[in-house]
């Protein structure tokens, strides 16, 4: 424990009032709705992984980022058990500060792989439909696996500041020691100014990257023909894409910064605080959703991820009806080309001539 009382014990965590809002909010919200999120999106995102890794088998530059975006969704999953178990317990942290450091860590990294990939599929994208032919040589598969793992170790980078700012404090007048969180502490010397950089490299400038990429590619495909309407649902998605973007992270990043702030401007009254850290707490159980949004985000992105889902969810649920067509085509598109061609050589009876009479 050498980071046990560095500062004051955090007031968030160590003032549990039934009858304030943030303690509510911390102990019967957050757990309930990271159990809701947990038992969604684990399979979710499991099944996801298990199509990536089985039933795909041509990989693109989007099919690389959306799989790293899986995983970006399955590793912030990975902390929310111990998250759980924490609020459950009347925020009482019993498993020593390497893991309490760890869930933070994971907690924090999610948030900023989750846009880097979001911006990197935003950015193939525009590249694929406002410069095609750019498209075809702009990234191999080994560079784009490269790319990947490059924002990975960036994103690493960016959470080392979150281990030295984690700490277990002893609360007192009570026994109970907490897992606190970096910007709910008391002094926001080192916080605020870490959560703004944040902010700016790791939000502001991805949104302002996919707000040009995704209003360019609307642009150019309303200038092109759509006699079957392929163009207007691709328009619908990136469009919806740059919604849910700026509904998800927005929020929380503002949300935030005014907690930081709040301390600043006020560090002898913790009372203001509290609002601040109410909607801060509120962000993170709502962010936490989109993690069940993703899988369906690759869904509807990779048009061979959807056969693939779809037909793998038929498959394991076979009386969903509504699904049965897609894992025939599913099952069509896996077809070699010999068999197809076998295929469509037979001649079905009911399809021959009539015989005259």
């Amino acid at each position: 424990m050498g980071n046990t009382q560095v500062q004051p014990p955090a007031a968030a965590f160590c003032e549990l009032d039934p009858h304030q809002g943030l303690s509510v909010v911390q102990l019967y919200l957050m757990p309930s709705f990271f159990l809701a999120v947990l038992i969604l999106g684990l399979p979710l995102n499991l099944l996801s992984i298990w199509v990536f890794s089985h039933r795909l088998r041509r990989w693109t530059r989007s099919t690389v980022f959306l799989f790293n975006l899986t995983l970006a969704d399955f590793s912030w999953l990975l902390a929310l058990p111990f998250l759980i178990h924490y609020h459950l317990n009347h925020l009482c942290w019993t498993l020593g500060l390497p893991l309490c450091t760890a869930v933070r860590m994971l907690y924090h990294n999610y948030f900023y792989l989750s846009i880097f990939f979001v911006t990197c599929i935003s950015v193939d994208r525009y590249v694929a439909i406002v410069h095609p032919l750019r498209s075809l040589v702009l990234l191999g598969r080994r560079q784009t696996c490269l790319l990947c793992a490059a924002l990975w170790a960036l994103c690493l980078l960016l959470s080392v500041p979150v281990a030295t700012m984690t700490l277990i404090q002893t609360c007192p007048g009570s026994n109970r020691t907490v897992c606190t969180l970096y910007i709910l502490l008391n002094e926001p010397r080192e916080s605020l100014p870490y959560s703004l950089s944040c902010s700016v490299f790791g939000f502001l400038f991805p949104l302002l990257c996919i707000c040009y990429c995704g209003l360019r590619s609307v642009k150019e495909l309303r200038r092109r023909p759509d006699p079957h309407n392929k163009q207007l649902r691709l328009r619908r998605l990136l469009s919806t894409v740059l919604v849910l973007f700026a509904l998800f992270y927005l929020p929380y990043h503002l949300s935030r910064n005014v907690a930081g702030v709040m301390r600043a401007v006020y560090p002898d009254n913790p009372a203001s605080w509290r609002p601040a850290d109410m909607a801060f707490s509120l962000e993170m159980c709502f962010c936490g959703l989109i993690t069940c949004v993703n899988p369906l985000f690759s869904c509807f992105i990779g048009r061979q991820f959807r056969k693939e889902f779809y037909g793998t969810f038929a498959g394991m649920f076979p009386h969903c009806a509504g699904l049965q067509v897609d894992s025939l085509v599913s099952k069509r598109s896996r077809m070699t080309p010999m068999r197809r061609q076998r295929m469509s050589a037979v001649t079905p009876v009911n399809a021959l001539p009539a015989p005259r009479p």
